[in-house]
């Protein structure tokens, strides 16, 4: 038998073979079409190349492309498990033609394979071409032989291929194989076609005209091939059966089920294995490829994929979570076409687990309800819809799992009632709003969450990314464009632009349209915690309603926003190890240059605690860890060891960031949902730069990584080196050399005080007596000195005292034009005169305000130096005074 990995092996060595480029498949999550919920189809990711926007090195390629049908208009998930070809996950083998060859050589080329490749028999196939294509119709009676009742032309649109109302399109060759007369159903064409006789296997689009508003308006200068052929169809017949899930693949993956659910895949319990490994696929995939379960977009649609297959599982009497068990199976059969499944394992199965374990409780609790809701209603009744929703609000049972319960019953439910009671919902929340005081400018932002939704933000897993201009904000009120020179606030449905939260400054980078817009966005911000709204300075064209827009976020502004981010929880943790538990984030700034970390602690962290601290984080970077991000409740989070940052706000589902390993486990645990490293050793380098306090009890770190960190560190020691220079020595000879300096500065400076001193004092004026002049009775002795440091009073008012002996002395120093004196009193005398008294008395002729001090000890100041003399004549005229 031939496997599916030998056939998908085999058809793109042979296109390899005749010149083609094989092409790694791309993400699930289209990076150039921002109308489709996942990659649909094998052209997708060449899409800008079919349309000239985009040139690659080759103009022939082949790939095996991924894709996933369960959103959208492309939704086959309810079919899945109850008919042979239906899946939610599928490859798409394909051939490619960029200008080069045309229906020629693609006929050719596909017929060979077919037929001399893998041997199929011609009587077998069936060709199909659009009906006025004679062209395609004359090639295959000429290429292949097949006789003219085996080329049947098709009127429909089936048969004609077309991107959009704009842009390429042509007719299109389908292949169909006969699985015989035995299997119900006609050739294609017929009345009959629909069953599973006939089953198409390849289809070629032969891009030949240019559409404009649905009508073809010229041929294309290069004609190009796009073919699709599905992987499971082919490997269906290649391996001889009519069903997909009858191939080794699935055969393995529904193996692997029976034996965890101990049940055989047959009778009611068929479906059930098979949905199980449908989705199994299409939830491996979806999550290697960055998407995670979420209440909104891309990610609800995995969850409702995923607990599809959860309530199979269900039924199937499993007591257990069930899904993350067979992610092994499925890593063993698609892992060696698909690494990023190996890679992305141990995240599969924990978001499987995780996600399952919650879906069960509410499985339990809405099944019981829906079954008392129900219990008598007979085949054809009708659930109401304010029950449906009830179901909904208050328990978290989904709409769609009521319908998916309710339908092997026979029972329907009222969707247009379970639409007003939500409705109704939204119109109270609107209400409630209103009346909370919150500044009215968010009610235009209201008025858009509620009609277009959350923002989905792409921009975890890139910085590029499509989306449409949903609306266009400037001056507070909602336009129809934008022109150059306009700063306007742009909504898309879907970003990449992180919106400012947590701490973490939004994002910048450009935006483009096909028509010569061209922007320039300055930030981003997150109005209502659920829009994105880029700040957008029109540089060019013009911007309109509807239009695609190509946005381009600052790669390195992103990548040092991220490593400044995780950086933050990286010290949390460090600080909460060496300071104690107490330890809590109070607040933080992430921005691409720097970050601070605000934190509660009673005070200053000493150089060997920071020191500490930085030394663990760094440990940390350097063991290049991967950072790992699973979805879970706040509830659940905190549970599992998970801190919760300060302001930010949390919704019922939460990303948990861990990072790190320590000998009890993660390093750090925290509920973020900002953009991170992807491992550890991308934050490079950790420096701390400052420690300060912010506010009682509250501290805060400013710290640098990366580059920023790198020029910081060489900056300083440029500093040392030229310091080094200055002192003639080496680098490490500076702290011993400043040192010296230090205390050699010291001695002088008290040998140079010492003389001024001398020089001060020695030198008098011809106010002081040869020695001590009665005042009003009592001994005085008064001195005026110039340059003596006002510092020195005090030792020289005590040594005038003791030649004084009995009595007051005072002491006025001129520095720079400023006075300043100070009095003493000999204890004999403090109870009689009082030195604030004197020293008031000369600092009022100092033209200063106040002095003060004790009874025998006081100082003050003026800045009229010039007065001194007035100053000494004022505490003689106030010592008068006492003594009177």
């Amino acid at each position: 038998m031939t496997s599916t990995n030998d056939i998908r092996r085999s058809f793109l060595d042979y296109f390899a073979g005749h010149q083609h480029a094989p092409v790694t498949s791309a993400p699930l999550v289209p990076q150039n079409d921002p109308t489709l919920m996942f990659v649909n189809a094998g052209m997708v990711p060449f899409k800008n190349v079919f349309t000239g926007l985009e040139s690659r090195p080759y103009d022939r390629a082949t790939s095996s492309q991924k894709c996933v049908r369960a959103g959208g208009k492309h939704n086959d998930l309810d079919n899945v498990g109850y008919t042979v070809r239906h899946h939610t996950f599928f490859e798409m083998l394909g051939n490619f033609s960029f200008g080069d060859y045309f229906k020629d050589r693609a006929i050719e080329l596909a017929w060979n394979l077919l037929t001399k490749e893998w041997g199929i028999a011609p009587d077998r196939l069936t060709a199909t071409v659009y009906h006025t294509d004679d062209e395609a119709y004359d090639l295959w009676k000429k290429i292949s032989g097949l006789p003219e009742s085996r080329i049947i032309r098709i009127p429909t649109k089936d048969n004609f291929w077309a991107m959009g109302d704009d842009g390429p399109c042509g007719p299109c060759s389908e292949i169909f194989f006969d699985h015989g007369d035995h299997i119900p159903g006609g050739p294609p064409g017929s009345p009959d076609e629909d069953g599973d006789r006939f089953v198409e296997v390849w289809n070629l689009v032969f891009m030949q005209f240019e559409q404009a508003a649905g009508e073809i308006v010229s041929e294309l200068p290069k004609k190009s091939i796009d073919t699709g052929m599905g992987l499971e169809r082919i490997a269906a017949v290649l391996q001889g059966t009519t069903d997909n899930y009858e191939t080794d693949t699935f055969k393995a993956l529904i193996h692997a089920s029976e034996e965890l659910t101990k049940t055989r895949a047959e009778g009611e319990q068929k479906a059930s294995h098979r949905v199980i490994a449908d989705h199994l696929r299409a939830s491996g995939f979806l999550v290697s490829d960055g998407v995670l379960p979420a209440n909104e977009g891309r990610g609800y649609v995995l969850r409702r994929i995923m607990r599809r297959a959860m309530r199979h599982a269900h039924l199937l009497g499993a007591k257990e979570p069930l899904m993350h068990r067979l992610v092994p199976a499925l890593v063993a059969e698609m892992g060696a076409a698909y690494p990023e499944l190996v890679r992305a394992q141990p995240l599969i199965e924990a978001t499987l687990a995780q996600e399952e374990t919650r879906f069960r409780q509410t499985l339990a609790n809405g099944l019981k309800l829906l079954d008392e809701a129900t219990s008598d209603m007979a085949k054809g009744g009708t659930l109401p819809g304010e029950t449906a929703f009830k179901l909904y609000d208050t328990y978290g049972f989904p709409y769609d799992l009521t319908e998916d319960a309710l339908r092997p019953r026979g029972i329907a439910v009222d969707r247009t009632g379970y639409d007003a009671a939500m409705a109704e919902q939204k119109a109270q929340a609107r209400a409630a709003w209103k009346g909370s005081g919150d500044k009215g400018s968010d009610e235009l932002w209201f008025d858009l969450a509620e009609e277009f939704g959350s923002t989905e933000f792409t921009g975890y897993s890139g910085t590029e990314g499509e989306g449409v201009a949903l609306a266009i904000v400037k001056d507070g009120a909602r336009v129809d464009r934008a022109e150059i020179g306009d700063e306007v606030q742009l909504l898309l449905n879907q970003t990449p632009f992180y919106g400012e939260s947590g701490g973490q400054i939004g994002d910048a980078g450009k935006l483009n349209t096909l028509k010569g817009f061209s922007g320039e966005v300055s930030e981003t911000s997150k109005p209502l915690g659920k829009l994105h709204a880029l700040l957008t300075k029109v540089t060019a064209g013009e911007l309109n309603l509807g239009e695609t827009v190509h946005q381009k976020v600052d790669a390195d502004r992103r990548d040092r926003v991220r490593a400044n981010h995780s950086a933050t929880h990286l010290l949390h943790a460090a600080l909460r190890r060496h300071l104690g538990t107490h330890v809590t984030q109070k607040g933080s700034l992430v921005a691409p240059d720097y970050f601070r970390f605000d934190f509660s602690h009673p005070k200053a962290m000493t150089r060997e605690e920071i020191e500490a601290v930085e030394a663990e984080v760094n440990a940390q970077i350097r063991s290049n860890e991967p950072v790992t991000t699973r979805l879970m409740t706040p509830d659940d989070a905190i549970a599992a060891g998970a801190m919760a940052l300060f302001g930010e706000k949390y919704g019922d589902e939460v990303r948990v960031l861990s990072m790190g390993q320590f000998d009890e486990g993660d390093y750090s645990v925290e509920l973020c949902g900002g953009t991170h490293v992807r491992a550890l050793g991308d934050i490079q380098i950790l420096k701390i730069i400052s420690e300060s306090a912010v506010s009682s009890g509250v501290r805060r770190i400013e710290a640098l990584t990366g580059e920023a960190a790198r020029q910081w560190l060489g900056e300083r020691d440029q500093r040392l080196r030229e310091a080094a220079a200055t002192l003639k020595a080496s680098p490490d000879e500076v702290p011993a050399r400043v040192a010296a300096l230090v205390e050699e500065r010291k001695r002088l400076e008290k040998e140079l005080s010492d003389t001024k001193k001398a020089l001060a004092l020695g030198r008098g004026n011809k106010s002081e007596a040869a020695g001590p002049e009665q005042v009003g009775g009592h001994a005085f002795l008064g001195q005026i000195v110039d340059g003596l440091d006002p510092k020195s009073l005090r030792s020289e008012i005590d040594a005038l005292k003791q030649r004084v002996g009995s009595g007051v002395a005072a002491l006025i120093a001129v520095n720079e034009g400023r006075g300043s004196v100070a009095v003493g009193v000999t204890d004999d005398l403090a109870g009689q005169v009082s030195a604030v008294d004197l020293v008031k008395a000369a600092v009022a002729a100092l033209g200063g305000q106040g002095g003060g001090g004790r009874p025998d000890m006081a100082q003050g100041g003026g800045p009229d130096g010039d007065k001194a003399q007035e100053a000494l004549a004022a505490v003689k005229e106030a010592l008068e005074k006492v003594a009177a």
